[in-house]
């Protein structure tokens, strides 16, 4: 896991939309967006599209990304928690 994935996990243990990921960090755009979707695509955590609207089917996270709420899934919290 890279120190940025592991920061926005440390994020994400309750529902956080996009913005809040932005305001938080001071990233640019491209960089929570592309590890973001490296965590979706590990499992480590979820989309919603409303705040408990969650998404099943696949998600573009790249090109949706900004319009979005996230949560880490359990299985990044432990993975998270075991680093």
């Amino acid at each position: 896991m890279s120190n940025e994935e592991f920061d926005l996990l440390d994020e994400l243990y309750f529902v956080q939309p996009y913005s809040y990921l932005r305001d938080v960090t001071g990233w640019e755009d491209e960089l929570i967006l592309k590890t973001l979707d490296s965590l979706y695509k590990k499992g480590y955590i979820k989309c919603l599209s409303g705040p408990d609207e969650e998404r099943f089917d696949q998600v573009d996270v790249r090109k949706e990304g900004k319009d979005l709420l996230y949560l880490a899934t359990k299985k990044g919290l432990m993975t998270h928690n075991t680093l």
